[in-house]
């Protein structure tokens, strides 16, 4: 019979470490890991859906000529239910509870934030409602304003100036006879 060959190892000593099968233990747990991700994701995305679709009639009284929103889920890194440009509904850490979220110049400020699907869709509905005024008072011209009647008349720059070097040229021959009449 032969016996297992331990590549110059004794009996007693433990076996040496090889690369390949460290390599293939990593892999197996980034596996392991990256699948409890996926599902985690999954569940994000099922849950957006969810409230993309508790929106629907919300949307569907938004009257059509009105373009201000542009609704749909995004599905990088993390999951995101967009309402418009600046604002969306991301989950937040434990991956059941709706967070409503702004982007300002100032930072992102938390506009509602909920377990339950229904105040999720009520707050909405209130940044829409308020979204829909801003349009309605930016799409209103204000009246232009009455110019005064009582505008004074523009002067011209030409006659300062022909005073001004009248001035500065008598100045210099006053000037002038002086240092004459010091002199003698």
């Amino acid at each position: 019979m032969s016996e297992p060959e331990t590549s110059g190892t004794h009996p007693g000593q433990p076996r040496p470490v090889r690369l390949r099968d460290a390599l293939l233990r990593a892999r197996i747990e980034a596996a392991d890991r990256t699948g409890v991700v996926v599902d985690l994701r999954d569940a994000e995305v099922a849950r957006l859906e969810i409230l993309n679709d508790a929106l629907d009639p919300l949307f569907a009284q938004v009257p059509d000529q009105i373009d201000l929103f542009d609704r749909g889920i995004s599905q990088g890194d993390t999951p995101r239910l967009w309402i418009d440009v600046v604002a969306h509904i991301v989950m937040g850490r434990d991956k059941r509870m709706y967070r409503f979220v702004q982007d300002t110049r100032f930072g992102r400020i938390v506009l509602a934030e909920s377990h339950d699907t229904a105040a999720i869709v009520e707050a909405v509905t209130d940044y829409v409602a308020r979204r829909m005024v801003e349009r309605e008072r930016a799409m209103v011209v204000p009246p232009e304003p009455q110019a005064p009647v009582t505008a004074l008349p523009r002067r011209s720059r030409f006659w300062p100036f022909v005073f001004g070097f009248i001035l500065g040229a008598a100045a210099l021959f006053g000037l002038a006879v002086l240092a004459v009449l010091r002199s003698w």
